[in-house]
């Protein structure tokens, strides 16, 4: 039997397969990614930077509120003539009332629509032909508005001022407001003018009419020295027209 039967030279198949893959199991192994390890810092200390850090925030979150807040205030400043006991107390020390001070209809002042508004107007002497109103300062209500109350103001310390839309029989003065702006000379200086015709009418006749021109410096080339650059020569402006009415002849009642 042994002289006929060899074994077989090769291995069954299931054999040689299994030789195979042990052969190269090494290269049949899984790739892992290499990820690097970055070194964290422990809780204790972690808090210890945040407490750390937590005075700076607070500092710059209060200093950001504050500059918001100055920026919001700054954005809206508003001015007016200033306070009106002040002029009508200076207007009085003037001159002397009369005993019977006559009566007097001041209407409200017009403007034209450039004026008619609460815009700080400013305009440079180089450019004369163009106006601008400064974008963060307005009047606390239109100049023509601001000018009527001046002026009801003043004159009352020489005569019983009423409006217009009082029934009753007086002589009327209506002021016409055509100039009320900051000029600029320069980029430093610049002063304050007013421009207006004053018409003083009585039973449907014209009695008087004047043109008047009123001017101040500025103390400061902004809209805060214009505003008082403009307070000066309402005041002035006022003056005058109080000084005109008082030479005029007319009778408190027709």
């Amino acid at each position: 039997m042994s002289r006929f039967f060899r074994p077989p030279r090769t291995m069954p198949r299931f054999m040689s397969r299994f030789r195979f893959m042990s052969r190269f199991r090494f290269f049949m192994l899984p790739i892992v990614p290499i990820v690097p390890i970055v070194p964290i810092a422990p809780i204790a200390q972690r808090s210890l930077i945040s407490r750390a850090q937590a005075p700076a925030a607070l500092a710059l979150t209060a200093l950001l509120a504050a500059c918001a807040g100055q920026q919001a205030a700054i954005s809206d400043a508003r001015y007016d003539l200033g306070p009106q006991a002040v002029q009508a107390q200076q207007m009085q020390q003037a001159g002397a009332a009369p005993r019977g001070k006559p009566l007097l209809k001041v209407l409200d002042v017009s403007a034209p629509p450039p004026l008619d508004n609460d815009g700080i107007v400013y305009r440079m002497n180089a450019d004369s032909q163009r106006a601008a109103r400064y974008a963060n300062s307005r009047w606390t209500m239109s100049p023509a508005r601001l000018l009527t109350e001046r002026l009801r103001t003043a004159l009352g310390a020489r005569a019983t001022v009423l409006s217009g839309a009082d029934a009753v029989p007086a002589p009327m003065l209506k002021i016409e407001l055509t100039d009320f702006e900051q000029v600029f000379e320069s980029p430093t200086q610049s002063h304050g003018v007013l421009a207006a015709r004053a018409t003083l009418m009585q039973g449907g006749k014209v009695l008087a009419q004047r043109d008047f021109v009123a001017s101040a410096p500025a103390t400061s080339p902004d809209a805060a020295g214009g505003a008082r650059a403009l307070q000066a020569a309402s005041d002035d402006f006022t003056s005058q027209v109080s000084a005109w009415l008082g030479a005029q002849a007319f009778a408190g009642t027709p």
